[in-house]
């Protein structure tokens, strides 16, 4: 029973593996908060920069 208990967990781990391969997460990519800082002091720059043209919506 035990031997057959155990080759039945290790196909079940190895199909288990398989398919979390074919199905990717939906969860969006992790932006660490410096990336976030840096991201939006980016944009405010190019906000600033672009204060000549009236077409640009920047909301701060």
């Amino acid at each position: 029973m035990n031997r057959k208990k155990k080759i039945n967990q290790i196909l079940k781990a190895k199909q288990k593996k398989r398919n979390s391969k074919l199905h990717k997460s939906n969860q969006p990519r992790y932006i660490s908060k410096a990336e976030r800082a840096e991201a939006e002091t980016q944009a405010s720059d190019t906000c600033e920069s672009t204060t000549i043209t009236p077409n640009l919506d920047c909301s701060e």
